[in-house]
C-alpha cells in the first residue's frame, strides 16, 4: 500500500482526527514561511524579522514594527488551499475533532473550519491596548504609521510577539484535543517552535502521520512520513 493510501485509510478508520500545522500549510496560498529558502528569514531588512517581530522592538520601535508588520505578515487576498478546504470537510463530516494552528492569517477559518486553535493569535484580530475596543483587520491594514484607537491608544495585533506567552485557554484546548484524538496528523511545520512543538507529546493515540517538505527538528517516529506539498497529499485522501 503506497503511503497516500495508507493515510487515506487511517482517516476513513479514525474518529477524533486532530490536525497540528505551521507555515508549510500556507505556503500554497502565497503566503511565505520563515525558515525555507523564499521564507521571511532570507529576504532584506533592516533587523532581523525575529528581532523587529519581538515584544521589546515593538514597545521600543512601534512605526518600523508596523511597517514590517503590514508588508510582511498581512495577505489580505490569500485564499485558502486545498489542505485548508479538505480540513473543513472532515470537520463537517464529523471526523476531524480540531485544527491546532500555528499560524495568524485566518484561513482555516475562511476554508469552513470552526474549532481552531490559534496557538499564535490572528491578524484578523486587533485591541486598543488603552480602552481595550476590538478592530478588525482593515483597521491595521488601511492605516499608516502606528495604528490608534479614537481614545489615542495604540491598536495592537492580538498575535504572539517573540518575547510573549501564548494565551494558556488556547493551550490547554488545544492539549486537551491533542490527548483525546486517535489520529495525530502534523503537517507543514519544522517543530523549531516551542512552547508550541511541545504539544505533541500529550499524543497517546497509536498513529502519528507527519506531512512536510524538508525533515523536521524532531525524531518524531511518526508511524507515517510523507515529504510533499501537504495541498497534493490531503486532496488525495
Amino acid at each position: 500500500m503506497d503511503k497516500i493510501a495508507k493515510l487515506k485509510n487511517w482517516v476513513d478508520g479514525a474518529r477524533r482526527i486532530v490536525f497540528f500545522g505551521g507555515a508549510g500549510v500556507s505556503t500554497e496560498s502565497g503566503i511565505p514561511d520563515f525558515r525555507s529558502t523564499g521564507g521571511l528569514y532570507h529576504q532584506e531588512w533592516k533587523y532581523p524579522p525575529e528581532v523587529i517581530l519581538s515584544h521589546t522592538f515593538y514597545k521600543s520601535n512601534p512605526e518600523e514594527f508596523f511597517r514590517f508588520y503590514r508588508t510582511k505578515m498581512l495577505a489580505p487576498d490569500a485564499k485558502p488551499n486545498a489542505a485548508h478546504r479538505k480540513l473543513a470537510e472532515w470537520e463537517a463530516q464529523g471526523k476531524l475533532a480540531a485544527v491546532v494552528t500555528q499560524n495568524i492569517d485566518g484561513l482555516h477559518q475562511a476554508a469552513g473550519s470552526r474549532t481552531v486553535y490559534e496557538l499564535h493569535g490572528s491578524v484578523h484580530r486587533n485591541y486598543c491596548e488603552k480602552c481595550r475596543k476590538f478592530y478588525g483587520l482593515d483597521a491595521v491594514l488601511n492605516s499608516t504609521g502606528v495604528p490608534r484607537c479614537g481614545c489615542g491608544g495604540i491598536i495592537k495585533p492580538d498575535v504572539v510577539l517573540y518575547e510573549e506567552g501564548l494565551d494558556p485557554e488556547t493551550m490547554e484546548n488545544a492539549v486537551r484535543a491533542i490527548a483525546k484524538s486517535d489520529l495525530l496528523i502534523i503537517g507543514g511545520t519544522s517543530l523549531n517552535v516551542y512552547p508550541a512543538a511541545g504539544l505533541i507529546r500529550y499524543y497517546q493515540g497509536e498513529r502519528l502521520v507527519l506531512i512536510n517538505k524538508s525533515a523536521v527538528a524532531q525524531d518524531l517516529n511518526a508511524d507515517l512520513v510523507i515529504t510533499d506539498p501537504i495541498g497534493e497529499v490531503l486532496a488525495q485522501t
